[in-house]
C-alpha cells in the first residue's frame, strides 16, 4: 500500500516518477479492495462470475474429472445485489439534496444531485468513491476500480490521488496525478512507454489585465485543500458485498441447478435391454435420433427399449430459496416490498417494514453528509444539507392526521407534511395564498369603503329634505302677511 508520504519521498527525476506511478497502479490491482470492487462491478450487472465461470464435471471410475458437456448447465444470475444497492439510495435521494439557503444548490453546479446520487452508488459497490471538485461543480466521482487513493499517514486525509482509465487493452493507458498543488496528465503508448501529456497545471486558471494596456495573462489556482473528497456508504467503509456474496452465490447456484434438473429430465431416459453390443457412441446415436424423428431402431435380434420418467425432488429446494431470499433482505437491511402490498395497510405497519431500511440509511446519511460538507468547503458555501425520504405511505390515513393536528401547526407545516405535495410547490402554493388573501382583504375594504360613502350621502339628501321644508314653510308664513 503506497501513501501520501511514498508521494513525497520521490524526486524530481522523471523516470523515478512514472515508475511510482506504474507501481501504484499495479500494487492497487492486486488489493483486496480492487478485487471486491470488481467483482462488485460485476454482480451488480447480474454478470454473477462464480456462476459465469461455473463448469460442470463428471467423474471416471479412476477419479478423473472430465468436463460435462451433454447436461443443460443453466447460469441464472439473480438481480438482488443491485436491488440492494438502488434501494436505499433512491429511498435517501430519490427527492434530491436541499440546503438551508436558497441559492446553494444554484452555486453547487446544476448536476450535484446527479453527481451525489453516481458518487453513493460507486461507493456502495466498491467501498468508496471520489468527488472530484472542479471550479464550479462536482465534475467526476471516481470509482475504487480507477482511483488510488493516497492518504496521508500523519493525518488519515485524503491528500493525493491516481486516477487511470484505458478502453480496451491495446489502447493507450491515461494516467492522472491529482496533488494538493495540481495536477499532471500521462499517457502509455503501445510500446508501454509511459510519456507526459499534460505537465502540472493548477487547478484553476484566472485571467488578468486591464482593457487600457490590452495585456492580459493567465495565472493559476488551487484551493485550500485538495479537491477530491472520499465518500463512503457504511461506516465500516467496505463495499455492500462483503457479507452477501456467499448468499447470493446460494440462490443463484441452487436456482440454476434446478433449472437444469427440470431440462435434464423432462423427456424419459430409455433402459435398452438385449443391447450389449451397443457402445456409448451408438447410444449417443439412439437418443438423437429419437430427439430428431422420435423414433429410433434397433438392430440387434430380441433387443427393447422401455421409457422412464422421474419426478424433479423441487420442494426443498423452493423452500431453501425463499429462506435464503428472506436472510438477504434482513442481512441487507433492506426493505421487502412484499410486507406491505397486502390489502390497505396502516402507516404504522409501513413504518415497521421500512424499520431495517431506516437504520441504514440513517447511518447512510451521516456518510453522505460528510463528503457534502467537504465539497461545501471546496466551495467556500457555509450551509447544512437536507434530505426527504422517498417512503411508501398510506397517503389518506397520513393526510387525516395532518389535517386534525393542523390548527397547531402553521401553514408550511401543513404543506410540507402533506404527502401528496411536493417539496418544490410549497413556496409557490404560500405564495398564491398570501395573494389571494391580500385580494380578498382588499375586495373588503373596498366594501366598507363603498357602504361608508352610500351612508353619506342618505344623511345629506335627508337635510337637504329638512331645508326644503323648511323654505316652504316661511314661504307661507310671507304669503299669509301678504
Amino acid at each position: 500500500m503506497y501513501t501520501y508520504q511514498d508521494l513525497l519521498s520521490v524526486t524530481n527525476s522523471e523516470k523515478e516518477q512514472k515508475d511510482f506511478l506504474l507501481s501504484v497502479i499495479n500494487d492497487h490491482k492486486a488489493s483486496e479492495k480492487y478485487k471486491t470492487a470488481r467483482d462488485a462491478e460485476l454482480y451488480i450487472r447480474q454478470l454473477n462470475p462464480m456462476i459465469m465461470n461455473y463448469q460442470k464435471y463428471l467423474y471416471t471410475v479412476s477419479g478423473k474429472a472430465i468436463p460435462d458437456n451433454y447436461s443443460s448447465n443453466y447460469k441464472a444470475a439473480s438481480n438482488f445485489f443491485k436491488r440492494f444497492v438502488t434501494q436505499p439510495i433512491n429511498y435517501l435521494l430519490a427527492n434530491g439534496v436541499s440546503f438551508t439557503k436558497d441559492d446553494t444548490k444554484e452555486r453547487l453546479g446544476k448536476n450535484f444531485d446527479r453527481m451525489i446520487y453516481e458518487g453513493l452508488y460507486k461507493a456502495m459497490v466498491g467501498e468508496a468513491s471520489f468527488l472530484f471538485w472542479n471550479v464550479n461543480r462536482i465534475e467526476k466521482a471516481f470509482s475504487m476500480t480507477e482511483f488510488v487513493p493516497l492518504w496521508d499517514e500523519e493525518t488519515g486525509l485524503l491528500s493525493s490521488g491516481v486516477r487511470f482509465w484505458q478502453l480496451a487493452s491495446n489502447k493507450p493507458l491515461r494516467i492522472t496525478l491529482f496533488e494538493i498543488d495540481g495536477y499532471t496528465e500521462f499517457f502509455q503508448d503501445e510500446k508501454k512507454n509511459l510519456k507526459i501529456l499534460n505537465p502540472k497545471r493548477a487547478y484553476k486558471l484566472v485571467k488578468t489585465g486591464t482593457q487600457i494596456d490590452g495585456v492580459e495573462s493567465v495565472v493559476g489556482e488551487n484551493y485550500d485543500g485538495f479537491p477530491i473528497v472520499p465518500m463512503y456508504a457504511n461506516m465500516e467503509k467496505q463495499s455492500e458485498l462483503v457479507g452477501l456474496r456467499d448468499e447470493i452465490n446460494a440462490f443463484d447456484l441452487i436456482g440454476s441447478g434446478l433449472a437444469n434438473d427440470l431440462e435434464d429430465i423432462q423427456s424419459a431416459f430409455w433402459i435398452l435391454s438385449n443391447a450389449n453390443g451397443m457402445e456409448e457412441v451408438d447410444l449417443a446415436r439412439f437418443l438423437y435420433q429419437l430427439k430428431r424423428v422420435k423414433a429410433a431402431v434397433l438392430d440387434d435380434d430380441g433387443a427393447k427399449a422401455e421409457p422412464h420418467t422421474l419426478d424433479v425432488p423441487y420442494q426443498a429446494r423452493e423452500a431453501y430459496l425463499s429462506r435464503l431470499e428472506n436472510n438477504m433482505y434482513y442481512d441487507a437491511m433492506a426493505m421487502n416490498a412484499k410486507d406491505i402490498t397486502a390489502g390497505n395497510v396502516t402507516a404504522t405497519a409501513i413504518r415497521a417494514a421500512y424499520d431495517n431500511l431506516d437504520q441504514k440509511t440513517s447511518e447512510m446519511r451521516m456518510c453522505v453528509e460528510d463528503a457534502i460538507e467537504g465539497i461545501l468547503k471546496l466551495a467556500g458555501i457555509e450551509d447544512k444539507p437536507k434530505f426527504k425520504l422517498n417512503r411508501i405511505s398510506n397517503d389518506t390515513e397520513t393526510t387525516q392526521n395532518v389535517l386534525a393536528a393542523a390548527q397547531y401547526l402553521d401553514h408550511r407545516t401543513i404543506l410540507e407534511k402533506l404527502p401528496f405535495v411536493e417539496e418544490e410547490e410549497v413556496d409557490e402554493i404560500l405564495k398564491r395564498t398570501a395573494e389571494e388573501e391580500m385580494e380578498r382583504f382588499e375586495s373588503e375594504e373596498r366594501l366598507v369603503d363603498n357602504g361608508r360613502t352610500g351612508q353619506g350621502e342618505g344623511v345629506d339628501g335627508q337635510e337637504a329634505e329638512k331645508d326644503g321644508e323648511e323654505n316652504q314653510e316661511d314661504l307661507q308664513e310671507s304669503t299669509k302677511g301678504d
